[in-house]
């Protein structure tokens, strides 16, 4: 029994050790190493061959250089506060797109709620990438867009949309939609609409009833889309580069160039190293959230 025990608690704990603790801790040993014109690109301060001495002597030298570069250079900080903005941006406008759709599935005939939730799934059986360079066709000057826009007579010229914060927000909008309908489905799903009756026998309209009601209710849903929108879009890289162009400054195109065009990876990985930082904070509070539910459910 505790050989069960064990073996149930050890996997997952070995998997977030695999895959989350040791690539950090890579990460943070490129972080504080210094830069180097060699392969790879970098010199380490830490020498495990040389034993205890070498950890002995990497404490004594150490120095977080990379860390306080990033504070002298105006680039990062604009990059971490562009793609906080963006994220939450796009997420404020991912719930207000996707809380309806979720309200209209839950509303729906039984009959035709899997029908309807395996349209908002239907995407992810397209490759990523294919889907945000058919945006780029859509979005472009001679794209489909500004061909049905001039065509209804609406504007008598394109429009520039592609390489803008715009065409950033509509793809990560459209991208992470999904993510933000399932959850509020969820909590949908499993609302007893006699509490909605009872609020209009009590002589609340339907609208003061979905506010009072509904909303609350889908509370632990809205909480869980915004977060699962948030945590990735924060650090999106291939959206902003081919639909936002060069003007667009995000730090997940930043971290890009530092590892490839500058072959700064010491920096590079400080400034991960500080991303995951900022992205730990959602997460906590994701996992809390998610913790209250499992015991308010309990």
């Amino acid at each position: 029994m505790n050989l069960r025990r064990f073996i149930l608690i050890g996997v997952p704990y070995l998997w977030l050790l695999a895959l989350f603790l040791v690539p950090f801790l890579i990460v943070l040993k490129i972080a504080l190493s210094d830069i180097a014109l060699a392969r790879p690109p970098y010199m380490p301060q830490l020498d495990l061959s040389a034993g205890w001495e070498g950890i002995r002597s990497f404490f004594a030298a150490l120095d977080f250089e990379n860390f306080a570069f990033l504070t002298t250079d105006d680039l990062y900080w604009k990059a971490y506060l562009s793609s906080l903005e963006i994220a939450v941006v796009s997420t404020v406008i991912t719930l207000l797109v996707g809380y309806p759709m979720a309200y209209g599935m839950a509303r729906a005939a039984t009959e035709w709620r899997p029908t309807l939730l395996m349209l908002v799934i239907l995407p992810f059986w397209t490759s990523f990438l294919i889907r945000v360079y058919a945006w780029m066709g859509i979005l472009s000057g001679e794209g489909v867009l500004n061909q049905f826009l001039i065509w209804t007579g609406l504007i008598s010229e394109p429009l520039t949309i592609l390489n803008t914060n715009l065409a950033v927000y509509i793809g990560i909008v459209y991208t992470y939609l999904p993510f933000m309908i399932l959850p509020i489905y969820a909590a949908l799903e499993k609302m007893d609409d006699s509490l909605l009756e009872a609020a209009e026998d009590l002589g609340c309209s339907r609208t003061k009833a979905f506010w009072l009601v509904t909303i609350p209710l889908s509370k632990s849903g809205i909480i869980a889309g915004c977060f699962l929108v948030f945590i990735p879009a924060i650090g999106e890289f291939v959206i902003p580069s081919l639909l936002g162009g060069s003007g667009t400054l995000m730090i997940g195109k930043v971290l890009w160039e530092e590892f490839f065009s500058n072959r700064d990876w010491p920096v590079a990985s400080a400034v991960a190293i500080i991303l995951l930082l900022i992205l730990i904070i959602p997460i906590i509070l994701f996992q809390r959230n998610e913790q209250k539910q499992r015991e308010a459910g309990g």
